[in-house]
Parts: structure tokens; C-alpha cells; sequence
């Protein structure tokens, strides 16, 4: 049985684990996110060699070959140092099931170790740095998009509440169904296209609808998928990695236009 979670002091020091989504579609993500953690003292540290995490095998069945990538991923953060990472889906992998994956097996207990170092990256700054934001930007709205994973898992949608509630200039929208998945679940959109495809229409038309003029997501694979799906519509609306919304409303050095 896994631990409660426990949250240390803020530390002076942090991986950040970007995932490959927003390595490969959008790091300008991950130096916003870098920006904002730097804004509260934390030097960070990437590892260039971070791939996946896992999950798309663990998730299809593929036990033996995700126990591979993930403990590849375990031996590249060898500090005792916390890991923030930039999507709730892929903590809930760290945290709750490489233990799993894990269990019986002789590096269980490294494994566990290692999933009490994981924290996404809005629970980090909620939790371990108590973040209190000062909002810098001009008077917006905006609606959030939690992955159901992120929400069952890691309970980001508390934390992207909390945060962007400090923001004084922010108005935030509700969505419809704002609970109920985009469709992308990783090899689900791919397995099963018509479906998810009527899901995310849902989904764009229930963001769409909230009044909002912005769209943040701690999840870029939701991102993606809704992005992708607004485009198809020809609509003007897009979102954006909640971190880079931060660094902008905050003006951390270094937040990407």
C-alpha cells in the first residue's frame, strides 16, 4: 500500500519533467514552466534524456515493455530531489502506478521512493511552494479544461482553481460537463476516431459556450486534442498550457508569447 502523500518544505532545488508532448509540440511550455518555478527561488534542473513516462503501454497492456521505459525514466533523476511534471496524467503514472507496476519486483522499493518525489506541477506550486500569485495582466476570462485522469488521479482541477484564483484580473468560466473527458485518452482517440471525435466536439462546444475568452489545461494531450479539434472548426479559440498562462499573467522572465 502506497504512503499517504506528504509534502516536503520548498526546496532549492527541482527536476522538472516535461513529458514528450510538450517537448515535442510545444516547449515553449516547459520554459514557462521553468520561468515560474524560478520565480520562487527553485533553480531547475532537465534531464535532456526524459522520454515517455509509460503510460501509453501500461495502458494498452504492455506491462513488461512500460516496466522498461519507466524504470529507464527512475534511473535518469538520481538526486533526492523533487520531480515537477507538466501533466496530471503522467504523474497519476508516477505516483500511482509505478508502485504498481513495480510491486514484487526487486527495485519496488526504489519505485515507491520514487513516486513520493512526483508532484504535477500545479499541486507543486499550491502545496509545496504556497504560491501567492500577483496578477500583472489585463482583465480576462477564462475557462479550464482538467483531464479526467489529472482530476481522478491528482486532483489538479483543486489546484488550477486555486491558483488562477489569486489572479485578481481573472474571471473564471464554467464549463458544461467540465468533468467529462475531451476524447484524446491517449491510444483511445487513435483506437477509436468516430468516438472520440464526437466527445471532443462536445467538449469544444461546452468550452466555447462558458463565455470564456481564454482556455488553459495543466494536461498539453488534452490540449492537443481539443487544439486540434477547434482548428478543424475553423475557430479562433485555442488553449494554452495553464504554466505558460501563469508566467504571462505574472510576467515571470522568460514567458513566451
Amino acid at each position: 500500500m502506497q504512503p499517504a502523500r506528504i509534502y516536503p518544505a520548498k526546496p532549492a532545488k527541482v527536476y522538472l519533467y516535461a513529458t514528450c508532448l510538450v517537448d515535442m509540440f510545444d516547449p515553449d511550455t516547459g520554459i514557462d514552466a521553468i520561468s515560474v518555478l524560478e520565480q520562487q527561488s527553485i533553480e531547475v534542473v532537465f534531464v535532456d534524456k526524459q522520454t515517455c513516462c509509460g503510460q501509453p503501454a501500461y495502458s494498452s497492456g504492455y506491462t513488461q515493455e512500460s516496466r522498461d521505459v519507466a524504470q529507464h525514466q527512475m534511473s535518469l533523476f538520481p538526486e533526492p530531489i523533487p520531480i515537477v511534471i507538466l501533466s496530471g496524467s503522467c504523474g497519476g503514472m508516477m505516483v500511482h502506478h509505478y508502485p504498481k507496476l513495480f510491486a514484487g519486483h526487486p527495485i519496488e522499493q526504489q519505485a515507491l521512493a520514487f513516486s513520493q518525489r512526483v508532484f504535477e506541477f500545479t499541486e507543486f506550486l499550491t502545496n509545496v511552494c504556497r504560491v501567492k500569485f500577483e496578477d500583472k495582466g489585463e482583465p480576462t476570462a477564462v475557462v479550464v479544461h482538467t483531464s479526467c485522469a489529472a482530476r481522478r488521479e491528482m486532483n489538479v482541477h483543486h489546484y488550477s482553481a486555486h491558483l488562477l484564483g489569486q489572479l485578481s484580473n481573472v474571471d473564471i468560466k464554467k464549463a458544461a460537463y467540465e468533468e467529462e473527458c475531451c476524447g484524446f485518452g491517449g491510444t483511445f482517440s487513435v483506437r477509436h476516431p468516430n468516438i472520440s471525435e464526437a466527445m471532443v466536439t462536445d467538449k469544444t462546444h461546452n468550452l466555447i459556450n462558458s463565455g470564456a475568452i481564454e482556455l488553459v489545461s495543466a494536461d498539453w494531450g488534452c490540449m492537443l486534442n481539443i487544439n486540434g479539434a477547434l482548428e478543424y472548426q475553423g475557430k479562433s479559440f485555442k488553449g494554452q498550457h495553464i504554466a505558460r498562462f501563469l508566467a504571462k499573467r505574472t510576467h515571470a522572465d522568460g514567458g513566451a508569447s
